[in-house]
């Protein structure tokens, strides 16, 4: 073991002030920071007719999803917690458009936008939302907790920053089957403030894991400004100590996510290790849907929705950049509409999980009897 270095004391600047004089902490801190700094943010990918084309609908998609799920909340169809991705659309549609077969996704309890994203059914989704047979839980793991080993999604998780470990998991799987996938981890602001976050970031960059963290910073986390809750608020470097790189990503453009995405994605397939992009967005709604939001003002919402709301972003570039009429944003707008509906329809009418279904899918391999 390294003998322990004395401690060099503190002198004095010439206003009197108590400074700290440079020494091989001061400097190893400067070298990680050195050599961090070509990570700056990339410029906004270019995006094509059909790229813009893609990118509207699938966060159209979401958008419309969860204004239909927080309709059928209110209406009693859907039980228990409700966590709508409203506003936050751009990040993992661009974060998607990144990535390739065979790399994998997991996030928290905010997830429904995720699961289409990565290309689960809307029906499928929906119907677990409503507790039905068809859905992709089977009913059984409601709106926290739906999977989908097709689609490479790992999970929405209930417990906060479980996610993060699971997702360094899967990157380790990736690295020991020496395949070229990413695992994709989505956490919030109020998730980064987690124990296991940090555990799982030490391991990820000694073994130089193909992770992507991605801190979706809305600002609130469950209902606390990060100004407050946060002692570091720029989440891009929380991974400094551990030598992991990391971006701040306007997650209002999609085009800026994709951009972060591509330059992540190639840093992890090159065997460079994990990576963070901290993404700026904003949710609209609560941090649930029994969250009336009253920590922040209806004014500010309103002026993120009117300035920087990313499907509004595309469909101006859609008809500015590449003449398309208001007719044709509207039937996309109606197509995607009849998806949503016929999934709600489907949702309300599927019948619930049969009472067997309370003994499959469980760790137990008997049942107890009771005593008579």
């Amino acid at each position: 073991m390294a003998a322990r270095q004395k401690k060099t004391p503190a002198t004095k600047d010439a206003g009197g002030a108590s400074a700290q004089p440079k020494g091989k902490l001061a400097d190893s801190s400067a070298e990680i920071v050195k050599t961090l700094e070509h990570f700056d943010p990339p410029k906004p990918a270019s995006f094509s007719k059909d790229d813009e084309l893609q990118a509207y609908r699938d966060m159209l998609l979401i958008r419309r999803f969860e204004e239909k799920a927080g309709q059928l909340y209110g209406m009693g169809f859907i039980g228990g917690f409700c966590h709508l991705y409203i506003g936050q659309e751009a990040v993992v549609v661009g974060m998607q458009m990144a990535l390739k077969d065979g790399d994998q996704v997991v996030t928290g309890y905010r997830d429904h936008g995720h699961m289409l994203a990565t290309g689960m059914e809307a029906r499928g989704v929906m119907a677990e939302l409503t507790g039905r047979r068809s859905g992709y839980s089977k009913g059984k793991g409601g709106s926290m907790h739906m999977f989908s080993k097709e689609k490479k999604f790992f999970g929405g998780h209930g417990i906060v920053g479980a996610q993060v470990s699971i997702g360094t998991g899967l990157g380790f799987a990736n690295r020991y089957n020496g395949t070229d996938s990413v695992a994709v981890t989505y956490f919030g602001d109020g998730a980064a403030n987690q124990g296991q976050v940090y555990e799982s970031f030490n391991m990820a960059s000694l073994w130089k894991l193909p992770v992507i963290y991605v801190i979706e910073n809305n600002r609130y986390a469950m209902g606390t400004s990060v100004n407050r809750a946060s002692a570091e608020t720029d989440f891009s470097h929380r991974g400094l100590s551990f030598k992991i790189p990391g971006i701040q990503v306007d997650g209002m453009d999609v085009r800026a996510v994709k951009a972060a995405g591509d330059l992540a994605a190639e840093h992890c397939r090159k065997g460079d290790g994990p990576i963070i992009l901290e993404m700026m967005t904003y949710r609209y709604r609560g941090h649930s849907m029994s969250d009336p939001a009253k920590y922040r003002s209806r004014d500010e919402v309103q002026k993120m929705r009117s300035e920087s709301d990313p499907i509004e972003q595309v469909k101006r570039r859609l008809m500015e950049d590449h003449a398309l009429s208001e007719d044709d944003v509207k039937a996309i707008d109606k197509d995607v509409r009849e998806i949503v509906a016929d999934a709600a329809d489907f949702a309300q009418n599927d019948p619930e999980p049969d009472v067997s279904e309370l003994w499959t899918d469980i760790y137990a391999d008997e049942i107890p009897q009771a005593a008579e």
